[in-house]
């Protein structure tokens, strides 16, 4: 059996980021003075799909630093999403594998985050089996450290995925009652509306009540493997009360792209016990309808690669559904 194709621009090369020099010079200027010592070099990040500037930037006196700034004219969402995470890193537990937050600023119009800089690179695709055990590994301890999410963290007021899941990812309920286009499916899906409304339709269910915290947004590019083969998770905005299941479905659709067992891998997980046992299928209809739909909708603020990606992973979601259901 063929293996299903990787995405058409890697991960790691998926973003369109504004240089070091481009910026303001009153911003570079403020961003050196709270780092203590001028920016020698930027090595400007790869993966994402934001234009927001994202870096390491080195300083002479040899630190290291993860910024992300964007402008609040341009970028407004951008800058509500960069202050939301800082609040979110400021509050997660601390031996969490995620960037500790340093500090943040407005210059010149613009919004800055700076955490600590991981020293890792997003994982290979086809996944590497020591950077997946890694991975499934470290988000199992991510899972079991936000089951009983600290106090401070629960009172920035979090969203409910089963909330988001009613007005933001039925997406095949749009696309049944006209509201949506009927995007363009692979054709074990073909004829399948009904079908994925009905599946789509149980993930609130299972959704509500959890008390839990999720990462919300795990994707293969917004995790690091360090030098010791480590895992570290980034990009840290969308958190959200939800099973934990649901973020480790969105991380395995470039497993099942690499063509490994991802049904043995979401089966043995321990985010999974107790799920219901139609949790994936649900969570693969709605994602599915996500990507398909958002990769027909993209904004104008986001990188140009992000429709190609959203219309992958769309296709994976669904072919991996289709495998399950049976509809080959």
């Amino acid at each position: 059996m063929p293996l299903p194709p990787l995405p058409p621009v890697p991960y790691h090369a998926s973003a369109l980021r504004p240089s070091w020099p481009t910026l303001p010079a009153a911003l570079r200027a403020a961003v050196a003075d709270r780092l203590g010592a001028p920016v020698v070099t930027a090595q400007v990040a790869g993966a994402g799909f934001t234009r927001g500037f994202a870096a390491v930037l080195h300083t002479a006196d040899g630190g290291r630093a993860f910024v992300k700034a964007a402008p609040a004219a341009e970028q407004p969402h951008l800058v509500q999403w960069y202050a939301r995470e800082a609040a979110i890193l400021d509050r997660l537990p601390a031996d969490l594998p995620a960037p500790r937050p340093r500090w943040t600023l407005s210059e010149a119009g613009w919004f800055v985050l700076c955490t600590d800089a991981v020293d890792g690179h997003t994982p290979r695709l086809p996944w590497v089996p020591a950077e997946l055990d890694a991975t499934l590994a470290g988000y199992a301890q991510v899972a079991a450290a936000l089951a009983d999410p600290p106090v401070e963290l629960t009172a920035l007021g979090l969203p409910q995925l089963s909330d988001l899941a009613r007005s933001d990812i039925l997406w095949w309920e749009e696309v049944a009652a006209g509201r949506e286009p009927v995007p363009p499916l692979p054709a074990p899906a073909q004829g399948r509306l009904a079908e994925l409304v009905a599946l789509e339709s149980r993930l609130p269910r299972y959704a509500a009540g959890a008390t839990s915290l999720i990462h919300g947004d795990l994707r293969v590019d917004n995790v690091l493997i360090d030098s010791h083969g480590r895992a570290w998770f980034c990009d840290w905005t969308w958190v959200c009360s939800g099973p934990a299941w649901f973020d480790l479905a969105g991380l395995l659709l470039t497993a099942y792209a690499s063509g490994l067992d991802t049904d043995r891998l979401f089966a043995t997980h321990p985010t999974t016990v107790g799920a219901p046992p139609d949790a994936l299928d649900a969570t693969l209809a709605a994602l599915a309808g996500y990507y398909l739909t958002g990769a027909a909708a993209a904004p104008p603020t986001a990188s140009p690669h992000l429709p190609a990606h959203q219309r992958w992973s769309g296709e994976q979601s669904l072919d991996w559904l289709a495998r399950r259901q049976g509809w080959r």
